[in-house]
This record gives C-alpha cells, sequence and structure tokens, in this order.
C-alpha cells in the first residue's frame, strides 16, 4: 500500500531493477487499474530498460465501487495530488530514495500526471502521456516544468486533436510522437513496444544516472 497523503493509502506495485536509473509512476486513469495487462506489459518493458517502476491505482477500492466513481475519476486535482503523493512516498522508501521520478500515463490517467507535475514540479523530472487526455489538465498545462512527451496513435482522430491543442499550451521541453497506425487503445504488441522504447529513452535522458548504492528489487508488492 502506498501512503499519498496523511488520510488515503493506494494500492501499487513496485518494482526496481538492480542499477535502477530512475523510477516511474505508472497510472492508466481512474477508471482501470494496475493490473491493466497494457500497463502491466509497459511496466515490464520499462524495467528490462533500468527502470523502476510504480504500477498505481489512483482510486481505492472502496472509491472504485461507490457511485461518486465517474465524479471522482474526472477530478485532475484529486487525482493529481494523489501521485505528486506517490513520488514523495518513492523519495522516502529506501530502495528508491535517491532516484528521480518520472510519471506516465495513459487515458485520464495522463490528465493526473500533469496535474501532479504542475502542483509539484520538485517532486517530478519528465511525464510521457500515452494516447491520454492531457486536456485534462486545464489551465495549470503552462504551469508544467518537466519534460514532456505526448504519444498518439495516428489512426486516433480525436485523440490527435486533443493532444494537438494540449501540446500548444505546454510551456516546458516538449516532443509530440504519432504512432502510424495505432488507435486510442494501441492494441497491438509491436505498438505497446514502440511505445515503451520511446517513453523509456525520455525518462532516461532526462532521470539520470545509476545509484552507487543500487540494490537488487524486492518481490513486488502485492
Amino acid at each position: 500500500m502506498v501512503p499519498v497523503d496523511d488520510a488515503v493509502l493506494l494500492r501499487g506495485r513496485l518494482a526496481v531493477p538492480a542499477g535502477a536509473r530512475g523510477v516511474v509512476v505508472l497510472a492508466r486513469g481512474s477508471d482501470s487499474s494496475r493490473q491493466s495487462p497494457r500497463l502491466a506489459q509497459t511496466s515490464h518493458l520499462f524495467q528490462a530498460m533500468g527502470l523502476g517502476t510504480l504500477l498505481l491505482d489512483l482510486l481505492t477500492s472502496e472509491e472504485m465501487e461507490e457511485r461518486r466513481t465517474r465524479q471522482l475519476r474526472f477530478n485532475m486535482g484529486l487525482l493529481g495530488m494523489r501521485m505528486a503523493g506517490a513520488a514523495r512516498w518513492l523519495q522516502r522508501e529506501p530502495v528508491t530514495t535517491g532516484l528521480r521520478v518520472g510519471y506516465f500515463g495513459a487515458h485520464t490517467g495522463a490528465g493526473a500526471a500533469l496535474s501532479a507535475a504542475a502542483f509539484r514540479p520538485d517532486f517530478v523530472e519528465a511525464v510521457v502521456s500515452r494516447g491520454g487526455r492531457p486536456d485534462l489538465a486545464g489551465a495549470v498545462l503552462p504551469r508544467v516544468k518537466a519534460p514532456t512527451l505526448l504519444l498518439v496513435g495516428g489512426a486516433d482522430t480525436l485523440g490527435l486533436d486533443i493532444n494537438r491543442r494540449a501540446y500548444a499550451e505546454l510551456r516546458a521541453k516538449k516532443h509530440m510522437e504519432i504512432i502510424p497506425g495505432a488507435t486510442h487503445h494501441f492494441q497491438e504488441d509491436a505498438e505497446l513496444e514502440q511505445v515503451a522504447e520511446l517513453a523509456g529513452e525520455w525518462f532516461l535522458q532526462y532521470l539520470g544516472q545509476p545509484r552507487d548504492d543500487a540494490e537488487e528489487a524486492p518481490a513486488p508488492a502485492p
């Protein structure tokens, strides 16, 4: 369990390979969970590239079951602060202390990641959005300081329009990569591998070098 503030514990799965060059918080969005197969596959690919990963549920189990879930899943202020709280926790955990943090958000998780980067810029060094809704971060987009990569499917007409408008609002170092033929869901394995490679290279560029005291990763938390 990840304590994101004094009152909220979120389910997460942390894995840190030896010699990790940073750690990435991954959130698909509050309409899903860390159990998402595509998110898990991306996490494993990041680990193979030398990045630690924290797969994070943005809502508690109780919140996922409540009628107000739809309202909560679009509350970017709440979800952004929870992602920032997870980054703060990573800075205190022995196995991740000293590692720089990145945010990877898919779908509504992209809005949460960018909101977190705007609210607490001191907690994050890079952001990647995959087929996401960066527009949900709204008026805070210009406040994002972390280098930001937007990955969008070439066959996702609506997503392209949304991401282009959000891209124009960003003032940080930024890049938008269009994956030819991919849809909003990036369903093909080859597409996910391409996304993970592009995202991983972005994170490695900005998260830094290995720690001298890198440790073998413990078994992932349940």
